[in-house]
């Protein structure tokens, strides 16, 4: 990954915007990483990656509790108790 500081970022913001269209480039501040620049396409892989693997969580989870007894009803016992 290419990196830029903050400051390189800022002052040649075009150059960090195209090469963030080919590649992701790092943003370093006080010499750490603070952050990465992508393109768009980029970030929504990343969404859509992220959104499937967190449904496919929510479905094994479900399955999982169901296989263990808890129904609806039991669920919503739950969610409803304050203590």
């Amino acid at each position: 990954m290419q990196t830029m500081t903050a400051n390189e970022a800022k002052t040649h913001f075009g150059e960090f915007i195209d090469k963030a269209q080919r590649t992701p480039v790092g943003v370093m501040r006080r010499g750490r990483l603070v952050g990465v620049m992508v393109s768009v396409e980029d970030y929504e892989q990343m969404r859509k990656f992220y959104a499937d693997r967190l449904r496919q969580t929510v479905r094994e989870v479900g399955a999982y509790a169901s296989s263990q007894g808890l129904t609806d009803d039991k669920l919503e016992a739950l969610l409803a108790d304050e203590s």
